[in-house]
């Protein structure tokens, strides 16, 4: 095996234990966010949950995300994109009637925002041209 193939190797290994040790902490994760989810569920409805349920609904969770991920890779490339957007994850909610209407609601109120934000960052930059403006004029008049 000759030291340039040797490195390549090595390096594409480095990148398979980093892929893989990510992995391991978005599953942590997600356990954890779906074991603290199911206490209190528990402890509103007044049932229990036992450590193979919650590992079962967190390895269902993640495929399913993984899914997901896949599915809105394939929507954006569909429309010649390379970034997903909301309409994507809009098709992906399709079949779900209740999700679709969140993630329009919750897609609307970034909107509204966004707008908002654009509208105070155009009105604060009008003002300075403004004061610009009067300044220029000003140092005209002192010139004079």
């Amino acid at each position: 095996m000759e030291p340039g193939q040797r490195e390549e190797e090595e390096e594409e290994e480095e990148e398979d234990q980093q892929q893989l040790t990510l992995i391991q902490n978005l599953k942590a994760t997600l356990h954890y966010t779906v074991g603290s989810m199911c206490q209190e569920a528990a402890d509103a409805q007044g049932v229990r949950f036992t450590k193979p349920a919650i590992a079962a609904i967190s390895e269902v969770t993640f495929q399913q995300c993984e899914h997901f991920a896949k599915d809105l890779e394939m929507f954006a490339r569909h429309a010649k994109r390379s970034t997903v957007n909301m309409e994507d994850v809009k098709l992906l909610a399709r079949r779900s009637g209740s999700l679709l209407n969140y993630i329009t609601e919750k897609s609307e109120e970034i909107s509204r925002v966004n707008q908002e934000q654009k509208d105070k960052k155009k009105k604060k930059a009008e003002g300075g041209n403004k004061k610009s403006s009067k300044q220029a004029v000003t140092e005209m008049d002192i010139d004079d």
